[in-house]
């Protein structure tokens, strides 16, 4: 669907977006938007890695402070605490 649109017609929703949202609008939802993405990006690498380290009960663990993942850059009301993956290298 959208390989069929030409250069006018790409065009032309834009201006319509524009148009909809108002032009102040539209850094603010592109920022929301890619805070969601690294908020999604964050949380699928936290899985990956929650499912690693129960897999790898053999691995020792060391205590050493824990990172958090902030959303953006200074958002410390959304930060969360997140494991460090197991080292692999050394055996």
């Amino acid at each position: 669907m959208l390989g069929n649109l030409k250069p006018l017609e790409i065009v032309l929703i834009l201006l319509v977006v524009v148009l909809l949202f108002g032009a102040k609008k539209l850094p603010d939802m592109a920022r929301s938007l890619g805070k969601s993405a690294r908020i999604l990006k964050s949380e699928a690498k936290a899985m990956k890695n929650d499912d690693a380290t129960a897999e790898s009960t053999a691995a020792p663990q060391e205590t050493a402070a824990p990172r958090t993942i902030q959303a953006a850059p200074g958002d410390t009301t959304s930060a969360r605490p997140v494991a460090e993956p197991a080292d692999r290298t050394q055996g």
